[in-house]
């Protein structure tokens, strides 16, 4: 009987860490479904992973729509050994600015979504036998910082909800959750506009990390990797990959 490839469902793929994920996991032999909301996107990466790519149009803050995505990728694969949730959003805004709109929308994509994907793929590996699961959060779920509360508390709820989890569904899936500080991603240069200069305040943001510098999506992508595929003892972990930024 033939062994079944390992695979990987890696949600948000189209830019940043999910898609530094996605590239890696495909290098490495892992079948992959990238999952994000835009389809001209996701064709296009596809076309530069292995032939066995699939695609899978999402909004991950819906319910119905993240769900579908883990069970296509499921049927289509015969099974998800790693789920990679690296979708997210951010817009800067002073608490006066804070409209009931952009928080529900900042919690629906990075914490609801979150919860969507991995209760889905966690309620389906655990029958199977195994399965390993991680979250990308942010250096922000144990600091506060100003214009980031609505952000802060998406995160905080993040590693909350990836402890308990991991808990629940030991010995059999593990879960974890990585929280980079800044990486130099699309979504750190849109954050970074609405501050002033994009490259002022790169400089700037760099400057304030103890290793002077931001992280690149592939050094995230490797750590991803080990957490999610090479380490078997670890499992409710909360790993500040942050250049320092929360040593202080």
């Amino acid at each position: 009987m033939p062994v079944r490839k390992p695979t990987a469902l890696i949600v948000g793929a189209s830019s940043g860490i999910g898609l530094a994920c996605a590239q890696l996991f495909s290098h490495k032999g892992i079948r992959v479904a990238i999952a994000a909301r835009r389809t001209d996107q996701l064709s296009q990466i596809a076309s530069g992973l292995a032939d066995d790519t699939l695609p899978i149009t999402t909004d991950i803050s819906d319910p119905d729509s993240a769900r579908h995505a883990v069970s296509a990728a499921w049927e289509q694969f015969g099974g998800i050994d790693y789920l990679i949730h690296a979708a997210g959003t951010v817009t800067p805004a002073p608490l006066d600015a804070i409209t009931t709109d952009l928080w529900r929308n900042t919690l629906d994509v990075n914490l609801s979504g979150a919860f969507y994907a991995l209760q889905e793929c966690g309620l389906r590996m655990r029958p199977a036998g195994q399965g390993s699961m991680v979250a990308i959060g942010s250096d922000l779920a144990f600091k506060g910082y100003p214009n980031f509360a609505h952000y802060c508390a998406a995160k905080a709820g993040l590693v909350g909800f990836c402890r308990a989890l991991a808990l629940e569904l030991a010995p059999v899936v593990r879960v974890n959750c990585i929280c980079p500080g800044p990486v130099d991603t699309p979504m750190m240069a849109r954050e970074l506009e609405w501050f002033g200069n994009v490259e002022e305040m790169r400089k700037a943001t760099a400057a304030n990390v103890p290793l002077k510098r931001m992280a690149d999506p592939d050094e995230i992508a490797r750590f991803v990797h080990y957490v999610a595929v090479e380490d078997r003892f670890m499992t409710g972990s909360m790993l500040p990959i942050d250049g320092g930024t929360t040593a202080g």
